[in-house]
């Protein structure tokens, strides 16, 4: 039974390695691709490791096109849109699951029938209230329809449920408002799940790709995604500057997840603790 159990672990940790690698080889081929010459990306059989490393390539990203004004636009939008979703999403939240009001259920079913609409569905409606709102080309339509989202607010409800009640009673009895528990009480307890929303959220804004390309045609007003869509060319394109420009896009979402992964997987876990 012992060489059962050793030859399982064994394979499991072999099928474990394979997976990382397969999920971790583009990965790395990006960043070799961004430090190889135009001759060495494009060579047939490829070539794994470029004979001088390329550097230049990452500074052409930034005198190519304004790479760091497309990297403001992401950030300032991705900020943005965190907070909004935050705190909206909390505040829906600690509603549909804390405070009891006639068709509480019905209207929490009907606000999560949004996640059964394909997003793109919404594409057209929310261009003519930007454009009726003549906010085209601005940063700001990039950030309105990210203030706020079903998915967070269920994901944020389902963890205040797991709230004891007698919190909410103790505090009641000391006079506290449904405000005031939720910002004092309930919301500091909510933390991982808060951090989870958050790095969900900092995810999707940071790869938000069509949504920017539909109401913004100023590169000025660009996002990261938008923006390195313009590396690639018609007939040709530049692959080693276009992968160190998305080795640059995509750093900071490594470094944040690195930094907050137990949080992150502590918020989902808990999450789904009560329905």
């Amino acid at each position: 039974m012992e060489n059962i159990s050793n030859t399982r672990k064994v394979v499991i940790h072999a099928l474990l390695i394979i997976g990382s690698i397969v999920m971790v080889g583009p990965f790395l081929w990006m960043v070799l691709t961004s430090l190889k010459t135009v001759g060495e990306a494009a060579q047939i059989p490829p070539k794994i490791f470029p004979e001088v490393f390329q550097w230049s390539n990452y500074k052409e990203v930034f005198s190519s096109f304004p790479f760091a004004e497309f990297y403001w636009n992401t950030f300032f939008t991705t900020v943005i849109k965190t907070i909004g979703q935050l705190f909206l999403c909390s505040l829906a939240a600690y509603a549909f699951a804390r405070i009891k009001f006639p068709g509480r259920n019905f209207f929490f079913i009907l606000y999560l029938s949004v996640l059964m609409i394909p997003p793109q569905a919404f594409l057209i409606p929310q261009y003519q209230i930007i454009a009726n709102l003549e906010l085209l080309n601005t940063l700001t339509a990039l950030i309105l329809p990210g203030l706020f989202s079903a998915f967070g607010t269920f994901l944020l409800r389902q963890f205040f449920m797991t709230m004891p009640d007698e919190l909410e009673e103790a505090a009641k009895i000391d006079g506290c408002n449904h405000f005031q528990i939720y910002w004092r009480i309930m919301l500091p307890l909510a933390k991982p799940g808060l951090i989870a929303l958050a790095i969900f959220t900092i995810i999707w804004s940071w790869n938000d790709f069509l949504w920017p390309l539909i109401v913004n045609s100023s590169p000025d007003k660009m996002p990261l995604s938008a923006g390195l869509a313009s590396l690639q060319g018609q007939y040709s394109t530049n692959y080693p500057v276009l992968m160190a420009g998305t080795f640059l896009a995509s750093w900071p979402l490594i470094i944040i997840f690195m930094f907050f992964q137990k949080a992150f997987v502590e918020g989902i876990a808990l999450s789904g603790r009560k329905g």
